[in-house]
């Protein structure tokens, strides 16, 4: 019994947590029974005039305990299905037509229609979702479509995968192009009704996708306003080329790895002729046998060497080197790398150095390509330094930019003898032709080396190498013709569009910024059929490309009323415009669709149209995750930049990763992947995965500080549980106390206590903090706010405080109104305060709430943001209570420590004796207050006269706060005693004057 009274009067947990699930009123029947063996046991030791039955009777039915039919168990995955449509389906059109503020935008970054979901979308769409429900409490109209990307190489070789053999024969563009339809489609259909199961709000019923007609036309505007700015042009050059995708690839579709693996070759070039100005310098060199010194990792480009090039003011050396059994050799390197170079030969003493000499002497100087027999020269270039390699530099114009532009100032032609598989063509010479590059055409070139003795020296490289994003497969560089967009015009307009935005984290600007800066053109052309075909016509016999307004216009016509299948079914003539028709020319049309970041960078036109739209920026919100500051942030910004002059978001948020527990990436082959659906409907062993629910998982997604990598795990998410069971159990506690009670009767401010005062500037502090952390993003701060107004707060002050005057008080009395009034508005706030991110346990503990409401809602999501009274902010009342915590904490230690002495049991059994040493403001403080010191302390008694001699007693200095805001400090005896009085079997304060008879105030409650 002493446990149940201790669990009533003094529990720091919340009331009732450890008992049935089945409801108060089986809670309140064992208590009830708890009571009545009490009272027998005194009946017993004191011979009662009065039965046990007759005190169980008389006493124990006349408490007012909590009573209410919200659950102490959540049953999530069953529950939370009868709030679910109600706060998502049925509430986005309701918000549209009925909530009066402004627009606003979030727009949904597609995701890309393949494979199942993973905690990474999880993170991304319930961030968005938690943003988009704060928007709607605050009254705007929130415009939120969910999207989907859907072309590209991986649905297109998913979809090819699932056919039969006999199928992939002789398969046409359409072919593929259905399959690959089929194929994004059904994973857009099994992505959404999983996004919908998280709860997250949007209109489902209309998404959009890149592979829808209205999208591809929306997309073709784009291209054909750039290529009227003079933006897209065609360009026959080294391009990132994916063999393992047989396309070209931008940028933003590598991921580097940095611990690839390269065959290093340092190779010589015979000088067959000497430039001018070296020959004066060595007037025998045509005797010298002289070689050109090169270091390379890529010797799979040797084949298509055009020129060495130099550093026209870079020192070089000329060195001899002797060998045992044959005459000197000679070979030009920059002079820095001397000694590097000399580290090559065992036996380096041979060296002596010939001649030194600038850069500039050694342009003009004809070598021999030892491959194909040219006879090639050395040029000039700004890009070579000493910093590694020998400081001459092996060009090839087909497979590197650097390599290219020298070049194309000079004339000297592009060669690259590789064709899309990767494969060495006939050009690079028949030991070579149809080897892959990467693999056997490598380990030929070094063989044909060896053999004819141009290698010098062998080395393996681990270095930072891209690879395809998709395949996870090395990439090369190769030449290839291919359509482009000029960043280097539009780059400065677009990192001046982004000077002024609202960027989280702030990182994310320099990072957006940097790539940007760095960034000259975007590869737009792909070599693939499942993707939204460039819009242009060739000339059959000259090749050129008729870039005209009126034949892409002609032809976005088309694709509007017959979809984009038409570019491949119909013939080239009907895709032409009438004028062109006719003349006696011959045409093809080209093969190439857009990059799919084309598409989706495309897709803030959506919001465009959708919308009638005066703010600077077309959406106010993007979110993704930091890998699209090379991707969809940056090709949005792009075209919107293009085409309007200004960036398509106003509010850029970047979100990490999601790792395991312990650090690491999310990995099939480790098995730490941990898949949402397990969170939310448990596992097959259901003691080691038990079914959280959805909230659970947005409840650990608002914890997160989402903004850096977030870790995940079983310890996590069972952490996670713990504070959502506090959170239901802080609404059954105050449900439970509210029946019967409604906003109507509420106390007028002035009638509360002291301790309900300040729990409503608590409240309302509270509630700018949560407010200030949902505005600015940061989510897991609110969910901070929440915890500890939970636990600090409500459950380990003020419901503890109060417990007495809810229980004990009459059902109508002033005091009990006056906690209920507080309550009341506790809940309202706290149930609109966790609604963005628990949105079903917010609707439940709503359901349960709508007595309280004049004129309750059918969503909590209708009701607007938090009711926070701004005459709930006293600090008069702040600082008096603080005054008086720090009393209590020194009264909880002597308290402690009599019960562990067995003086006492509960916190009731003792009365409290404070004096003073002079008059002082906290003297008038207590005085005050004296007649709530019982209840603040939760002892049963407590005098402001002398101090008893007691051991359990302390003399401490008690700080006060004044008016001025400054501090002042009284010191103060404080003891504690057994109580004087004898202990009231209503609700067992030690307050009544004769043994088992009732207290003054239960006396009063019971007449």
């Amino acid at each position: 019994m002493l446990r149940l009274q201790s669990h009533l009067r003094n529990s720091r947990s919340l009331p009732f947590a450890g008992f049935s699930a089945r409801g108060f009123q089986q809670e309140s029947r064992l208590l009830v029974r708890a009571l009545s063996v009490s009272c027998n046991v005194r009946a017993n030791e004191s011979s009662s005039k009065d039965s046990v039955e007759n005190l169980n009777k008389k006493y124990s039915n006349t408490l007012l305990l909590p009573t209410t039919k919200f659950p102490l168990r959540a049953d999530a995955v069953k529950r939370e299905e009868q709030f679910r449509a109600r706060c998502t389906t049925d509430l986005y059109p309701w918000q549209l037509k009925n909530n009066t503020g402004d627009y606003f935008v979030l727009h949904d970054g597609p995701p890309y229609a393949n494979g199942n979901l993973h905690t990474g979308h999880a993170l991304n769409k319930i961030l968005k979702d938690i943003i988009n429900r704060y928007k709607v409490l605050q009254g705007h109209k929130v415009h939120y479509i969910p999207g989907w990307d859907c072309h590209g190489l991986p649905i297109e070789l998913k979809a090819l995968s699932g056919l039969k053999s006999a199928d992939k024969k002789n398969l046409t563009p359409q072919k593929i192009r259905e399959e690959a339809r089929k194929c994004a489609l059904d994973a857009v259909k099994k992505q959404k009704a999983d996004f919908m199961s998280w709860g997250v709000m949007g209109d489902w019923d209309n998404p959009y996708k890149t592979l829808d007609p209205d999208f591809e036309v929306r997309q073709l505007e784009i291209f054909r306003q750039m290529v009227q700015k003079g933006y897209i042009y065609r360009q026959h050059r080294p391009v990132y080329w994916s063999p393992s995708s047989k396309t070209a690839l931008a940028e933003a579709e590598l991921e580097y790895k940095d611990d690839h693996e390269s065959r290093s070759a340092f190779v010589k070039y015979p000088i067959t002729a000497l430039g001018s100005d070296l020959s004066s310098i060595l007037p025998n060199g045509q005797d010298l046998k002289l070689n050109a010194l090169i270091w390379t990792t890529t010797p799979w480009t040797l084949p298509a060497n055009k020129a060495i090039a130099v550093h026209p003011e870079l020192q070089y050396t000329i060195f001899a080197k002797q060998s045992e059994n044959s005459e000197a050799e000679h070979f030009i390197v920059a002079s820095d790398r001397l000694q590097a170079i000399k580290s090559l030969y065992q036996d380096n003493d041979n060296i002596s150095v010939i001649a030194e000499l600038p850069g500039c002497k050694l342009l003009g100087s004809e070598y021999e390509n030892f491959i194909t027999k040219e006879k090639l020269q050395i040029i000039p270039a700004g890009y070579v330094t000493s910093d590694s390699g020998t400081g001459l530099v092996h060009t090839a114009p087909g497979h590197g930019k650097e390599d290219y532009l020298a070049c194309l100032k000079l004339g000297i032609p592009i060669f690259c003898p590789v064709n899309d598989n990767g494969q060495f063509t006939e050009e690079a010479g028949p030991m070579f032709s149809g080897k892959s590059v990467l693999t056997d055409g490598t380990e030929a070139i070094m063989d044909f080396m060896k053999e004819n003795g141009y290698l010098v020296k062998e080395e393996k490289y681990i270095h930072s190498y891209p690879y395809d994003w998709r395949t996870k497969k090395p990439v090369i560089q190769r030449a290839t013709s291919q359509w482009f967009a000029n960043v280097t015009d539009l780059r400065g307009d677009a990192v001046n569009a982004i000077g002024d935005l609202n960027i989280i984290p702030e990182t994310g600007r320099k990072r957006l910024t940097k790539f940007l800066e760095g960034r000259t053109e975007w590869c737009i052309s792909r070599q693939r059929a499942w993707g939204v075909p460039i819009p242009v016509i060739y000339d059959a016999d000259t090749d050129e490309p008729l870039l005209k307004d009126e034949i892409i216009t002609h032809i976005k016509n088309l694709i509007s009323e017959h979809g984009s299948d038409c570019w491949w079914s119909l013939p080239t003539e009907d895709l032409l415009p009438p004028s062109y028709r006719g003349n006696g020319k011959n045409y093809r049309k080209g093969t190439d669709t857009m990059d799919v970041w084309f598409d989706s960078g495309s897709s803030w036109t959506l919001i465009a149209e959708s919308l009638s739209r005066e703010k600077k920026h077309v959406a106010d919100v993007y979110l993704e995750g930091s890998d699209q500051h090379r991707g969809w942030f940056q090709s949005s910004l792009i075209t919107s930049v293009a085409s309007t002059g200004k960036s398509p978001y106003g509010t850029l948020i970047t979100h990490g990763f999601v790792l395991d527990e312990k650090g690491r990436k999310m990995s099939k082959s480790i098995g730490n992947v941990i898949e949402p659906s397990l969170i939310i409907k448990g596992g097959k062993n259901q003691k080691k995965n038990p079914p959280y629910g959805t909230d659970i998982l947005r409840l650990w997604v608002a914890s997160t500080e989402y903004t850096k990598d977030v870790t995940i795990g079983d310890t996590i998410i069972a952490h996670v549980g713990d504070s959502i069971r506090k959170y239901r159990n802080t609404a059954r506690f105050m449900l439970g106390n509210l029946g019967g009670f409604s906003q109507s009767k509420s106390s007028s401010y002035d009638q509360l206590y002291m301790v309900d005062k300040y729990i409503l500037h608590q409240l309302h502090h509270f509630g700018q903090e949560v407010t200030n952390a949902y505005d600015s993003y940061t989510f897991n701060r609110a969910v901070q706010e929440l915890n500890n107004f939970t636990n600090t707060s409500l459950s380990a002050f003020y419901f503890d405080i109060v417990k007495d005057r809810l229980y004990a008080d009459g059902v109508d009395s002033i005091s009990r109104l006056n906690v209920q009034t507080v309550l009341s508005n506790i809940l309202d706030v706290y149930t609109r305060a966790l609604a963005p991110i628990t949105c079903h346990l917010s609707e439940e503990i709503y359901e349960n709430a709508k007595h309280i409401y004049a004129e309750p809602k059918d969503s909590i999501f209708k009701t607007g943001w938090l009711n926070v009274d701004a005459a709930w902010k006293n600090d008069d009342v702040n600082r008096e209570v603080n005054c008086l915590k720090a009393l209590r904490s020194e009264v909880n230690l002597l308290l402690e420590k009599a019960r562990r002495d067995k003086v006492i049991g509960s916190s009731l059994e003792a009365d409290v004796d404070i004096s003073f040493d002079g008059h002082s403001p906290v003297h008038d403080l207590l005085s005050k207050h004296e007649s709530e010191l019982p209840s603040f302390l939760i002892t049963s008694n407590v005098s402001l006269q002398s101090t008893k001699p007691t051991e359990y007693s302390s003399e401490i200095e008690i700080p006060l706060i004044n008016e001025n805001n400054e501090m002042v400090t009284a010191k103060v005896v404080i003891g504690i005693h057994r109580a004087q009085l004898h202990k009231c079997p209503r609700c067992w304060n030690f307050t009544a004057s004769e043994e088992n008879s009732v207290c003054p105030r239960c006396k009063n409650v019971l007449a």
